[in-house]
């Protein structure tokens, strides 16, 4: 394993960092990435305590060319990441006439671009070495239209689609895809995102624990699965959501996400 190392994005908080902790505790190498140094400083130092090595690279995701030179600067050193973990993402809560056009646009490279970049690169390096694993989170998100949280579910429902339309073509290459989809977990994601006032936290003891999401997102991966719902409270949301028109979908997902205050 000295030689094997997995690239996570967002491994410095909530389902990301769970998931560079069990890569870690498996003996894989790490390469984390962050836009905040301290966080990866501090991040690098607790994952060496499990004997593995640990590259902190301190990137801005929101770039596409930081995304490029991320992958760039592996390339240089020599590094072939065996394993992929698209984690980092946000949201932004409101209704889409209220939300500010130049945070979503910025989303939008996050959540879609920069993925995509990454795991264009990943599957170039990876093809000819006939062996390879992504895990894109998605979300519950991604089976349902999100009125107050509609650009962040869109580009939940592009990840989910494209996950599953890659994994296809790489059927016969060794590379596995895997999406594991999430729903409202104990994060900092309800904060960055506005989120707070929304209906979906009243109860925040009801919120998933990262660490069971992250151990059932590294299960599916290693198996090679397609997908993991996480929790069956999601579960049954998702089964809902495809057994009902995208309408009622969309009333059922508003009256979740709306405003406390509001009736």
């Amino acid at each position: 394993m000295k030689s094997k190392y997995a690239l996570v994005t967002g491994a410095t908080s909530g389902i990301g960092y769970e998931l560079a902790k069990l890569l870690a505790q498996d003996g894989y190498n790490l390469v984390i990435v962050s836009r905040n140094h301290d966080e990866l400083y501090r991040k690098e130092k607790e994952f060496r305590e499990y004997g593995v090595d640990v590259i902190s690279m301190a990137k801005n995701l929101f770039q596409a060319d930081d995304v490029y030179s991320l992958y760039a600067d592996l390339t240089l050193n020599g590094i072939s990441p065996e394993i992929l973990v698209n984690d980092a993402g946000q949201g932004l809560y409101g209704k889409f006439q209220d939300t500010d056009i130049h945070r979503e646009i910025d989303l939008i490279n996050l959540n879609i671009v920069a993925v995509i970049i990454l795991s264009k690169l990943f599957i170039k390096d990876r093809l000819e070495k006939g062996s390879g694993k992504i895990l894109n989170l998605s979300s519950v998100a991604s089976k349902s239209p999100g009125p107050w949280h509609s650009v962040y579910h869109g580009t939940k429902a592009f990840i989910q689609s494209w996950s599953e339309g890659i994994r296809e073509e790489l059927k016969d290459s060794g590379i596995t895809v895997t999406a594991l989809l999430p729903g409202p977990t104990d994060t900092d994601f309800f904060n960055k995102a506005n989120m707070n006032q929304s209906k979906i936290l009243k109860d925040r003891d009801d919120l998933a624990n990262p660490a069971d999401v992250a151990k059932d997102g590294y299960d599916a991966m290693m198996n090679g699965d397609d997908k993991i719902v996480s929790g069956l409270n999601n579960k049954l949301t998702v089964a809902m959501a495809n057994m009902t028109t995208d309408s009622m979908a969309a009333y059922r997902m508003s009256e979740m996400q709306k405003p406390m205050n509001e009736k």
